[in-house]
């Protein structure tokens, strides 16, 4: 099951968080909330696999986001 282990605000800040767990070898998806027409403003939920949540934290803690 695919947990939200973090909210993004802006597609550039999800996508460091994706780049920093994928790193680390985190399974990662993406999901866009918000508003439709402008993707880049939107806030993105970070997702990753519920047994991976606790490493995901402490990956996104030590990129201190």
């Amino acid at each position: 099951m695919w947990t939200v282990v973090y909210m993004a605000q802006g597609r550039e800040m999800a996508e460091k968080i994706r780049h920093a767990l994928q790193q680390q070898g985190v399974l990662v998806k993406l999901k866009s909330i918000g508003k439709e027409n402008k993707e880049n403003d939107n806030c993105f939920e970070i997702l990753v696999p519920a047994a991976e949540i606790e490493e995901a934290h402490n990956i996104i803690i030590d990129i201190e986001f």
